[in-house]
């Protein structure tokens, strides 16, 4: 067995992994600068759709919102400033693949309510003989009545069905006015929309680097609740403290639109929060999720559309800081990155992630089993000779 030493895996990190970070930026910098005009000239077009310039804190729903709260926005603001390289809106899945949240706006004091239970309707208004099923775990309905009075533009046809604001209907407008929009901006050489199946706007997006896959949603930002299928810190568990975990659940979350009827749940601020601010004890972790990462990519799972992306290591690094609080326990650089490969290995090889925030949703429900095991096997070569790796 060739295994490696601290030195290695620094040496890795400075020839490897910050040179993928240098790649990344300057793609996110290319990508935000191009879906930032982009979604301004949307937002001229309809009120309802915001420009990523005005996502998470920037949000001037946020501002009607807690106008009265300053020192709130201070504290969100503070805990961001200067530790998140990219703007809230995006996540980088891959260096080639980009998620990109769309703030909507006009509605507001959004409270959790007991929706009627069946819907009968097809997205074009028809009726059904039978119910629409019903939404997963981390799924859910969303109606106007929802919100302390939403306004006027979204009581729209095109928008709503039966007082529920159908994600499909929001998707559809929002393609529309894209599609207008890359004209108007002068970008048809930089972007074109992409193909794509159900409910999702994908588009490519030229830039000096390579060309990125981007995947725009339209999202409802909810800020200052949390929901109730969530039950999160959990008892008796020392990470993040006490403090902490209340501080990220005032960020609250987002509902998608990713599907045809249902909103998808997004911790995207709170996940960002606990990110920025792990290692102010002094330890390992950030380096060895990064580590990890960069193995990912180069080694187990390459490719523009892998089937574990840098959102399933973020996870797994979460659930392991909360079964290792201790900062003792995120010394040693080396046997921290193998502890935290041996955990990906267990969870692909049994095909189950537990969301961090929902913990009954399996994050590998519906991936492909034959690529999970694939995965697998790369990964315990890895384990019987990891110095063959890192070098």
């Amino acid at each position: 067995m060739t295994n490696f030493t601290d030195e290695d895996l620094d040496n890795y990190l400075q020839n490897q992994v910050d040179l993928r970070h240098r790649q990344v930026s300057k793609s996110v910098e290319d990508v935000q600068k191009i879906i930032k005009d982009l979604t301004a000239e949307v937002s001229s077009k309809d009120a309802r759709f915001q420009s990523i310039a005005n996502s998470g804190v920037h949000n001037t729903s946020l501002k009607v919102i807690v106008h009265d709260q300053p020192a709130l926005v201070s504290k969100w603001s503070a805990l961001l400033r200067g530790r998140c390289a990219y703007n809230p809106a995006i996540q980088v899945l891959t260096p080639t693949l980009f998620l990109i949240s769309v703030p909507l706006q006009g509605l507001m004091g959004y409270k959790e309510r007991r929706t009627r239970q069946w819907r009968y309707y097809t997205l074009s208004g028809s009726r059904l003989l039978s119910p629409v099923r019903e939404p997963e775990k981390l799924h859910q309905w969303l109606e106007l009545e929802s919100f302390v009075n939403p306004s006027q533009e979204w009581h729209d046809s095109r928008m709503t069905i039966e007082g529920d604001i159908v994600p499909a209907k929001v998707v559809n407008v929002f393609k529309e006015h894209l599609e207008a929009s890359i004209k108007t901006c002068g970008l048809t050489s930089k972007v074109s929309i992409l193909e794509s199946v159900g409910s999702v706007v994908r588009v490519a997006v030229e830039t000096s680097e390579a060309q990125i896959e981007v995947e725009l949603v339209p999202t409802m930002e909810l800020m200052n609740y949390w929901p109730k299928r969530a039950r999160w810190p959990r008892l008796f568990r020392r990470w993040p403290s006490t403090e902490r975990a209340r501080c990220i659940k005032s960020f609250g979350f987002n509902l998608m639109a990713t599907s045809n009827y249902h909103w998808l749940m997004s911790f995207s601020r709170a996940e960002q929060v606990l990110l920025s601010n792990i290692d102010e004890d002094g330890g390992c972790r950030r380096k060895c999720y990064r580590v990890v990462r960069q193995l990912k990519e180069d080694v187990w799972c390459p490719g523009s559309k892998p089937v574990i992306t840098a959102y399933h290591l973020q996870t797994l690094l979460f659930w392991t800081c909360e079964k290792y609080p201790c900062t003792r326990d995120w010394r040693d650089f080396r046997g921290c990155v193998l502890r935290l490969v041996q955990k990906l290995h267990k969870c692909v090889s049994q095909h189950y992630l537990r969301h961090y925030f929902v913990r009954s949703h399996n994050l590998l429900k519906y991936s492909n089993t034959n690529e999970l095991d694939d995965v697998a096997k790369k990964i315990n070569n890895f384990l019987d000779n990891p110095g063959t790796y890192v070098h």
